[in-house]
């Protein structure tokens, strides 16, 4: 036999027994050796499983112990036995081949939530039978779930929320006797619910939102006597609410919201007493809202909105003494708000926007209850905003918008607590009686279409938090543009137009994150200050309608994001500066109706703007105006024109005299 021969059997000799020695070793370990094997399955591209190694050298036989036991996410009993795997947020991907699993038979949690898996589920899962506990939420297995889950006899968590299952939802799940949550939210099952879900036996969670199921909600889910929470929402239902779901006598929470869901909201539902919320909103509910749900004691949350409901609100609902959340946005509901509304003592938010609410709002809304959020926008109220809104201290949105409300806003004055305050379109009047300094939080304030008078409020520069301030179509509210305006820190957007306002316009120097300018159809006069170019974030000004006057200043071409920029209808003079033809950002300068002469920039944005915008000013030429006769030496286009036009008005009158002495001579 050769040498090279020699070396190469000495070589697989080695091999061979060193394989011998690992196996022999793992063999006692087969938790470690499945784990291993699961492991290389793995894309582990921030090697999160780094101390998933077999130490060489050890000595299994002799400790009697399981290398598993000691890395990460692994628990084992006192026997070294696995009995909890927990893989969650570790960015793992991968497709699982699931011959590993029967090795786990005394595994009772397996979580492989928050990770990159994908695939199918391989039903070889299921061969861990005494699992209690399997997340595998937040990943991303596809396809239908497998079959064989009934196996897990000790099963009581299933949760699979957020991965991309799709088909029918297993009826199978109804046979794990001891499952208490069941939780397939968004993913992509179809089909209707199984009728089965009816006998789950100790179910308390019952979660089937955001996915694509159809058919009618089975009436057999009212025999379910255990359930305290069910989600069943977001998903493209046909038919009614079941009115058998009032049977349900332990559910504390109801989410049946954005089902497609039709017909008359059931009277049964009051049967629930133990209901803390309750949510239809964005469904096709029509009638009338039960006077039986004055039942609901422990009632917190309660939201119909968007929904096709008529009537008034009950005045039972002066019974609902636990009730915070309050919504009937978009509805056909009428009529006025019952006292008792504003008597519930735990009332946080009334949103009742959209509807067609007519009269006075409760005189006592705010004495009673700590009121945060009040929405009352797009209705017929009128009268006076209530006294005692504003009473708890906590009140950081107010929003009445596109009402007959009428009287001064006297009340809110000093709401320190308000954020956000939306009274546009009423007819409110009076002086405007917000002290900003005493509104350290006030971000967004509409004051818009109203009668307001005397000015806007000096002190306004003080609300640090502001960022929207529109006090527009205040068509007598008069005074002076206060001189601090631009150097606010948050301010984005102010807007004042047609309010009659008076003066020039305060420097820009401290101009700090203004986007939006609009002072339009006001009295003001004097020149655009130059330091406007301090306005970095300008991404609109208008400022049509006014009497402004001098030339349009260079320094507002410097303004690299300025987008529109109309100085339409005053009485601006000079030449448009061709700085402008530089932007790329610019989509309308307007200055028509001027003075404005010469020619219009030659960038590509002034191709694509109306003739409109340069319109009524006589001396302007140019694209996408009339094309300017070209220039020659030093007198310009203009001068050559009128040269021309002398010129040859000069030869006509010497040719007529010719003619006419000629004639004159002949005779």
């Amino acid at each position: 036999m050769s040498l090279p021969m020699k070396i190469l059997k000495f070589f697989c000799f080695i091999n061979l027994l060193s394989n011998f020695i690992l196996s022999s070793s793992l063999a006692v370990d087969p938790y470690s050796q499945a784990l291993l094997s699961l492991k290389s399955e793995f894309i582990d591209d921030n090697n999160s499983l780094h101390d998933w190694v077999v130490p060489f050298g050890a000595n299994l036989i002799e400790s009697g112990s399981s290398y598993a036991c000691s890395w990460s996410g692994i628990k084992c009993n006192n026997n070294s036995i696995v009995t909890s795997i927990d893989l969650s947020m570790k960015k793992l991907g991968g497709v699982l081949s699931g011959n590993q699993f029967s090795v786990f038979t005394e595994v009772n949690n397996f979580n492989m939530s928050y990770n990159l898996f994908s695939g199918k589920l391989p039903p070889e899962i299921f061969n861990i039978t005494g699992l209690k506990s399997l997340d595998i939420s937040r990943n991303n297995f596809s396809g239908q779930f497998p079959k064989g889950i009934s196996k897990l006899k000790n099963l009581v968590v299933l949760d699979a929320i957020s991965n991309s299952f799709s088909g029918q939802l297993p009826a199978e799940f109804s046979e794990l006797e001891n499952l208490k949550i069941l939780n397939l939210v968004e993913n992509s099952f179809s089909g209707s619910i199984p009728f089965e879900y009816g006998s789950f036996r100790n179910l308390e969670f019952l979660l089937l939102a955001e996915n694509s199921l159809t058919g009618s909600i089975p009436p057999e889910l009212g025999n379910l006597k255990t359930v305290t929470h069910m989600e069943i929402g977001s998903n493209s239902y046909q038919g009614f609410i079941p009115p058998q779901l009032g049977n349900m006598s332990q559910l504390q929470y109801l989410d049946i919201a954005g089902a497609n869901l039709y017909g008359p909201i059931p009277k049964e539902l009051s049967n629930l007493t133990n209901l803390q919320s309750l949510f239809l909103f964005l469904n096709q509910l029509t009638g009338l809202i039960p006077n039986e749900f004055s039942k609901f004691k422990k009632l917190t949350y309660l939201d119909l909105s968007e929904n096709f409901l008529s009537g008034s609100i009950p005045e039972s609902f002066s019974e609902l003494k636990s009730l915070r959340f309050f919504c009937l946005m978009t509805n056909n509901m009428s009529g006025t708000v019952p006292e008792a509304i504003a008597e519930l003592p735990s009332l946080e938010s009334l949103l009742i926007w959209d509807n067609q609410f007519s009269g006075s709002l409760p005189k006592s809304l705010g004495k009673n209850s700590k009121l945060k959020w009040v929405d009352v926008s797009t209705n017929n109220f009128s009268g006076s905003i209530p006294s005692d809104v504003c009473l708890s201290g906590v009140l950081f949105k107010l929003i009445l918008f596109s009402n007959k409300f009428t009287g001064s806003l006297f009340s809110i004055s000093k709401c320190s607590s308000l954020v956000r305050l939306c009274i546009e379109d009423n007819s409110f009047s009076g002086e405007i009686p917000l002290k900003f300094s005493h509104l350290p939080h006030i971000a967004y304030v509409d004051l818009s279409k109203n009668n307001f008078v005397g000015g806007i409020p000096l002190d306004i520069s003080l609300a640090t938090r502001l960022e929207y301030f529109n006090v527009s179509y205040n068509m007598k509210l008069g005074g002076n543009i206060p001189s601090q305006i631009w150097s606010m820190p948050q301010v984005q957007n102010f807007s004042a137009s047609s309010c009659g306002l008076l003066g020039n316009l305060p420097s820009f120097e401290s101009c700090k994150s203004i986007s939006t300018i609009d002072l339009g159809r006001n009295n003001l006069y004097g020149t655009i200050p130059k330091s406007v170019s301090k306005c970095h974030a300008l991404v609109a000004i208008k400022l049509s309608e006014n009497n402004l006057t001098g030339q349009i200043p260079e320094e507002l071409a410097n303004i690299h994001i300025l987008e529109i920029v109309d100085l339409s209808n005053n009485k601006f003079n000079g030449l448009i500066p061709e700085k402008f033809s530089s932007s790329s950002s610019l989509l309308l300068l307007n200055v028509s109706f001027n003075n404005i002469s010469g020619s219009t920039p030659k960038g590509k944005s002034f191709t694509l703007m109306d003739s409109s915008a340069f319109v009524g000013n006589s001396e302007l030429c140019g694209v996408p105006f009339r094309p300017c006769i070209k220039s020659v030496g030093l007198l310009g286009s203009i001068g050559i024109w009128k040269i021309t036009h002398t010129v040859l008005l000069s030869a006509g009158l010497l040719i007529n005299l010719l003619i006419l002495g000629f004639g004159i001579l002949h005779f």
